[in-house]
């Protein structure tokens, strides 16, 4: 019989361990992956992205932190110092577009290749619920048309959707378990055909909704959904954060497999927060914990 002790323990992990298994899928890490200049380190990586040319984007809570890295893990560039407070997630848009999201700064940041601000979304250092204004956001993503959705986030359980230009269209959500509620909106991608996808990370399931914020379906079965990145080949691979764990799955949901376990050694992970994936299948993983970004390579 188990002690009172073990009982609690049990009982304060439960909610670390929600989901389910899936078979192990063949990848292997490029332990050499990046080559970082003498004296640079990572910090808490809440951020990793990809472009069309499959050069790497890194968003990291520590300077520089913005840092663009070619295929081959070389740094071709760095810049952001003194823009932000707390790094959470970069993204590429199909034009090319550098975007990056602050919690603490409550802002969405749109950049050109050069580094230079070429949209605000929020304002700075003021948080608050309208067209205008964020309330500790987490993740942007992009439809087809040039529209994008952000998740908003921490304090607002909301996700919200602009016109290309920055035009506030809709919102949706709050607080709560029922469909088309969220605790912690944390992550958001758009499908080929339109259909969001949205981590909801502390109800630990995801949520699929359609362009206009409609809910459609929600998966349980994936465990907290913390980071979301569409392959190229239109897989979904989701960064399941308590668990420690990659998951590769169709678009309907159905799980392929599972990429990697928690650790702290090459090819493990510990709060794996954001997900991107290159031309060639390859998966960068942005770990907190581990303060760094990994490449995993599909065998």
């Amino acid at each position: 019989m188990a002690t009172r002790r073990e009982l609690l323990t049990a009982l304060l992990l439960a909610p670390m361990m929600r989901g389910s298994d899936f078979k192990r899928l063949a990848y292997r890490v490029d332990a050499t992956w990046p080559t970082l200049p003498s004296g640079w380190n990572l910090q808490e990586t809440p951020g990793v992205a990809v472009d069309e040319d499959d050069y790497v984007y890194v968003f990291h809570r520590g300077d520089p932190p913005i840092i663009k890295l070619n295929p081959a893990g070389i740094v071709e560039r760095s810049w952001g110092q003194g823009l932000f407070i707390r790094p959470h997630a970069v993204r590429v848009d199909a034009g090319g577009a550098i975007w990056v999201v602050d919690n603490d700064t409550h802002q969405v940041l749109k950049m050109d290749a050069a580094g230079r601000v070429r949209m605000v979304m929020g304002r700075k250092g003021q948080s608050g619920e309208g067209p205008d204004l964020f309330n500790r956001p987490t993740d942007v993503g992009f439809a087809a048309d040039g529209s994008f959705y952000v998740s908003d986030g921490y304090g607002n359980s909301r996700v919200a959707k602009f016109a290309s230009d920055g035009t506030f269209i809709t919102a949706w959500g709050s607080k709560g378990t029922e469909p088309g509620q969220f605790d912690l909106p944390h992550t958001v991608v758009v499908g080929p055909d339109g259909t969001v996808y949205v981590g909801d990370r502390e109800n630990y399931r995801l949520q699929v909704f359609d362009p206009d914020g409609k809910f459609i379906e929600q998966w349980t079965h994936v465990g907290s959904p913390w980071g979301l990145a569409l392959g190229r080949d239109g897989d979904l691979f989701i960064a399941d954060g308590h668990n420690n764990r990659i998951l590769k799955s169709r678009l309907d949901g159905t799980v392929v497999g599972q990429i990697s376990e928690g650790g702290k050694v090459a090819g493990k992970v510990n709060f794996a927060h954001h997900i991107a994936v290159d031309s060639k299948g390859n998966l960068y993983v942005a770990e907190i914990k581990n303060w760094r970004v990994q490449k995993f390579l599909p065998i």
